[in-house]
């Protein structure tokens, strides 16, 4: 037989003991009583304001199409219009000098510094070819393999913009009330927004952007878009710069749980699931907008 050495059996000796703490009848009952009035308020869609509120997250937008598997295109279809040897062309963008790069960089930093979110906006009309050229410009950003996996629908017509608002305005009480928990309302109470969106039908455009988590070829099968939330993610960055460079405005909202109605509503695809919801105008007459302050260069950048 093995002998092992004394000081294993010393080690074993030193070290300290954990015993579980039996408990007791009370303590039992009380934490069944906790159990079930944690289950009774999940059922009426009540939060606990003890326990740590998670904020909800879209379940349209959960897929796993983000980054595919290894082998997920092998049995996909190639697009005939794409060529595996493609040709590269010279590109040779303007090239400035040192203090108009710096006057460039100023102007362009003080114009999207006045950037704000703006829930006022005014119903007079906007030039439609100014809404083409801020998606033309949209559609300029990079995208995983070239994909371009965005959808940018415009909306005009006042019945379609009421359905929308309904929809957004059913979920978004439910989200409120339900749903994102005590410190995510409490968090938005001082930029006092509510589950109320009047600017959905006064606004005189709606842009409704999609992601298009796969494509269809000319034979109805799938092509992959990789990296497609992100690469959507850059062109509203896009959009809303081109936004401000004209002088329109308005507020980032993403309607939670409203994808799929939407989605029926606009008559789009299955592929496409909704990412963002932007209504577009001028300013109201009364905009006001939260006194907010952007965080300091240092506290966003390192520099190594």
């Amino acid at each position: 037989m093995y002998a092992r050495p004394a000081h294993f059996y010393a080690r074993i000796l030193e070290a300290p003991l954990h015993f579980a703490r039996i408990p007791d009848k009370a303590a039992i009952s009380h934490a069944g009583r906790l159990q079930r009035e944690k289950k009774t308020k999940e059922l009426k869609g009540e939060s606990d304001s003890t326990s740590k509120a998670k904020p909800w997250v879209d379940q349209d937008l959960q897929d796993d199409t983000e980054i595919p598997s290894p082998n997920q295109g092998d049995d996909e279809e190639d697009d005939p219009g794409s060529e595996l040897d493609l040709p590269h062309v010279p590109y040779a963008p303007p090239r400035y000098a040192v203090d108009s790069m710096l006057e460039r960089s100023r102007d362009f930093y003080t114009l999207l510094n006045q950037r704000r979110s703006v829930r006022f906006i005014s119903p007079e009309p906007v030039p439609r070819e100014v809404i083409d050229n801020v998606i033309r410009t949209a559609g300029t950003a990079p995208s995983g393999a070239h994909t371009e996996p965005w959808t940018f629908v415009v909306v005009s017509d006042p019945d379609t913009k009421h359905a929308i608002r309904t929809i957004v305005e059913e979920e978004e009480e439910v989200n409120y009330r339900q749903r994102m928990g005590n410190k995510w309302v409490k968090d938005l109470a001082k930029i006092r927004t509510t589950w109320v969106k009047e600017y959905l039908d006064v606004a005189p455009y709606l842009l409704l952007i999609f992601k298009q988590t796969y494509g269809i070829g000319t034979g109805g099968k799938r092509k992959t878009h990789y990296y497609n939330e992100i690469s959507v993610s850059i062109s509203c960055g896009m959009l809303l710069a081109a936004l401000q460079n004209v002088g329109l405005v308005t507020v980032t909202s993403t309607p939670l749980n409203c994808g799929p109605r939407l989605r029926v509503i606009l008559q789009r695809p299955t592929n496409e699931k909704l990412l963002m919801l932007l209504p577009i105008g001028y300013p109201s007459d009364d905009a006001t907008v939260p006194d907010l302050k952007r965080k300091p260069l240092d506290d966003i950048m390192v520099h190594i």
